[in-house]
């Protein structure tokens, strides 16, 4: 567990200097920190998008500075929206809906045809995707692609 934590830090570590000089994503801290340039007002953006869950709603509902139409393929984009919704997410895995399981989806590529398979999967293995208070996102991802390979028509999502 703890090398998986060390290659998605490097991954996160390489994807920051990969990236454009504004890499914050979406949000009200990138609208409250827009302008801005460092590492500073860079970390109180991604901060205020993480901490409030408003990216989920800012990409669901096209404000923010998010977009609706934007392709995310990339797995460390995916840990660091679970890291910083696991409350949301948890709360929506156990109901079957809501803004950040859909974002979830989103993310995974999941065509709108599979999502309420999707859904029904996170709700009826919930207990196994977050079995206690200090589960990981790692984990979560983890066992939400673990169930979806056992999936025949979420196998495909699955890399």
């Amino acid at each position: 567990m703890k090398k998986l934590s060390v290659i998605v830090l490097l991954g996160l570590l390489y994807a920051g200097a990969a990236v454009a000089k504004d890499s914050t994503g979406c949000g009200a801290g990138s609208i409250i920190f827009d302008g801005k340039t460092g590492v500073f007002p860079q970390i109180l953006a991604v901060t205020t998008n993480g901490s409030t869950g408003n990216q989920t709603f800012g990409i669901s509902s096209g404000t923010l500075g998010c977009d609706q139409n934007g392709t995310i393929s990339s797995s460390v984009k995916l840990s660091m929206f679970t890291g910083s919704n696991m409350e949301h997410l948890a709360q929506d895995m156990s109901r079957g809906h809501g803004e950040a399981l859909a974002t979830m989806a989103d993310l995974m590529g999941i065509k709108d045809q599979d999502k309420a398979g999707f859904y029904a999967l996170t709700q009826r293995d919930f207990a196994r995707i977050f079995p206690n208070d200090s589960t990981t996102a790692d984990h979560v991802i983890t066992t939400v692609k673990a169930e979806m390979s056992k999936d025949p028509v979420l196998a495909k999502y699955v890399s």
